[in-house]
């Protein structure tokens, strides 16, 4: 039960996934689950990340909330899925000429590079970043060739919701001055390993979908919401909400900038803080 005070000031709670929300086995955790059962029904919980829906929609299956909005592609597609079938509340994407040119400099090269699309995944082949990216996300790729993709995109006027590129931390040190080089003023480089590079376009973030997300679905501002991260595109989110929250295991520079730091996702930081700040006797 949420003491009546707390409801009022937090009206909705929204988390990054990966290294803030899961334990060590990419779950979420007993003790997670049961603290956000015990949040009302009407009370939202906001997922915030840069995978696709159907990495994220098994995560709201497991705790009841599949009629929450989710923010996928770290604010690049956002959705609903209501008593209608899926509504879109906001969708912006990479250009095909953009990533015409993402793959130019990763053609040759040992970067294997994946394209995203609302809730299509294509990677160029089935090789270990593709397992990886399986094991981590529980969900399947289309194998399929950029030229394929592309004409197939090119008909039906899609772009790339997210590109993804992983390989030896060299190969992707030199991608990443070519595009802030070349793309700075259009793309977000988002640097979550030295062997990652999840490239997005430049004019979303996690932060301005909420507050767009909040306005059309719940009439909630960000002041309302506490929010959980850990890593680089969760700064501006909690920066911009009533309450942030880093986890012990977020990069310095989240730290910095949150209003509380608890423990890490695999000690169940995220759960911790919903019993602290949001539920009560």
């Amino acid at each position: 039960m949420i003491i009546k005070k707390i409801r009022m000031k937090y009206r909705a709670l929204c988390t990054d996934i990966d290294g803030t929300f899961l334990d060590k086995n990419r779950e979420i955790s007993p003790r997670t689950l049961s603290a956000i059962k015990q949040l009302p029904a009407d009370f939202p919980i906001i997922l915030a990340s840069s995978r696709m829906p159907s990495a994220m929609r098994h995560l709201q299956a497991t705790m009841n909330r599949l009629d929450n909005p989710m923010i996928c592609y770290n604010g690049g597609f956002v959705i609903h899925y209501g008593d209608n079938g899926l509504e879109l509340l906001d969708t912006v994407k990479i250009p095909l000429e953009t990533c015409d040119h993402i793959t130019s400099l990763t053609a040759g090269s040992d970067i294997h590079t994946s394209l995203y699309f609302e809730d299509e995944w294509y990677a160029p082949q089935d090789d270990a970043w593709t397992q990886k990216e399986i094991t981590s996300t529980k969900v399947q790729p289309v194998i399929k060739a950029w030229g394929a993709v592309h004409e197939d995109w090119h008909s039906r006027k899609a772009g790339a919701h997210k590109v993804m590129c992983m390989g030896p931390a060299d190969q992707m040190d030199r991608l990443y001055q070519q595009l802030k080089q070349t793309k700075n003023e259009d793309l977000h480089l988002y640097r979550s390993k030295d062997t990652y590079l999840e490239i997005a376009p430049k004019s979303i973030s996690k932060a301005s979908a909420l507050k767009q997300l909040l306005a059309l679905k719940y009439d909630i501002s960000l002041s309302e919401v506490i929010a959980f991260g850990d890593n680089y595109n969760d700064i501006e989110l909690l920066k911009e909400v009533g309450y942030g929250v880093a986890v012990s295991n977020a990069r310095e520079e989240v730290k910095a900038v949150a209003d509380e730091i608890t423990a890490t996702n695999k000690e169940d930081g995220v759960a911790m803080m919903i019993e602290k700040h949001l539920l009560g006797d």
